[in-house]
């Protein structure tokens, strides 16, 4: 029997599938599939993407299930504020298998909220040195110009907004701690 395994559109539901049954489908033109129109603005110019729903697939296959799996056990990444959460020292990865770091005392996964200039991935990466340590942090907001050096640690409450036409660089090993940065002044003392 070949299977696939993927995370369908609900983040909450792992889906196995039949590869044989799902060409016996195709082959017969029976999966049919509704288009959904979903309108989006991409870099300020209206779209209209079309998608289907995978999920709704179950519907054309005999003895389905599904089996709810709670979001603990994965970590979807939609944005560049997930990436931040993965990619930081609050998740290990080892042999295949994502785990949180126990030295972080709150169960809640810090709020991340990053600015356009973050949006795509590239930007994004190029942002960092390296990626801060969040152990200890409960919310971060970062809006404008802002770089990131290598080795920084963020905790509690951080707040970095550069001014517009100003280029913020936060420098390699800076500890931020419930802090709020407008301008290079706000990172001494």
């Amino acid at each position: 029997m070949s299977t696939a395994y993927w995370f369908g559109a609900n983040d909450f539901i792992y889906r196995w599938v039949n590869l044989n049954a799902i060409k016996r489908l195709v082959e017969a033109d029976a999966l049919k599939m509704e288009i959904i129109p979903n309108p989006k603005e991409v870099d300020g110019v209206k779209v209209l993407q079309l998608e289907t729903a995978a999920g709704a697939a179950i519907r054309f296959f005999d003895r389905a299930i599904g089996i709810n799996v709670h979001r603990s056990r994965f970590l979807p990444v939609k944005a560049t504020s997930d990436l931040l959460l993965v990619q930081s020292d609050l998740y290990t990865l080892a042999d295949g298998n994502v785990s949180r770091n126990s030295a972080r005392a709150n169960p809640e996964n810090p709020s991340i909220e990053l600015g356009p200039e973050f949006k795509k991935v590239s930007n994004f990466l190029s942002r960092f040195k390296s990626i801060p340590s969040i152990i200890d942090l409960d919310s971060l907001s970062v809006s404008g110009d802002v770089w990131f050096g290598a080795n920084i640690v963020l905790k509690g409450k951080v707040k970095i907004a550069a001014k517009e036409g100003v280029k913020l660089e936060i420098p390699d090993g800076a500890v931020l701690a419930n802090k709020e940065i407008n301008g290079p002044e706000d990172l001494s003392g």
